[in-house]
């Protein structure tokens, strides 16, 4: 597969449908390493225009263009969403976007699904280690680990 070299920038807070879109369809297609959303779609786009889009450091990937690939969503050293298009996915997008987190922390953390093995051997491979395990304390009530990266 090819790798892709996507521009990286920062979201208009008015893109919010944008991510939103891109943040559901990721998910759905990560199906079941991700549980679904317990959300309706119209609850995410409303959570991503009040609280994601302009209250934390969102960066969109895209290609030549202007097609989203991923999202990525920084709330100070927390990852707190980071989600690639289907068709960009193991194509270098992610890490492409964790690169630039990385560039601005000197450690980082996030939790991801126990289920998603794929995400958690992403993340490794970028240095990051299990710092602790819950058996669902999230709204899909799904076991989830904490992943932290220190420089």
């Amino acid at each position: 597969m090819t790798v892709l070299t996507p521009d990286l920038r920062r979201v208009d807070p008015a893109e919010s449908d944008v991510v939103a879109d891109l943040w559901f369809t990721s998910r759905r297609a990560n199906a079941p390493a991700i549980p679904p959303a317990v959300h309706s779609y119209d609850e995410v786009r409303e959570w991503m225009r009040e609280t994601v889009c302009c209250r934390m450091d969102v960066w969109l990937a895209q290609d030549e263009r202007r097609r989203p690939l991923a999202m990525m969503a920084l709330d100070g050293p927390t990852v707190d969403q980071l989600y690639v298009a289907p068709e960009a996915t193991g194509r270098g997008v992610g890490s492409r976007l964790l690169a630039l987190a990385k560039s601005g922390h000197t450690a980082l953390e996030l939790w991801t699904f126990q289920s998603n093995r794929r995400a958690i051997g992403f993340y490794e491979h970028h240095g990051f280690r299990s710092v602790r395990r819950t058996d669902g304390e999230n709204e899909e009530r799904s076991p989830d680990i904490l992943l932290r990266w220190t420089r």
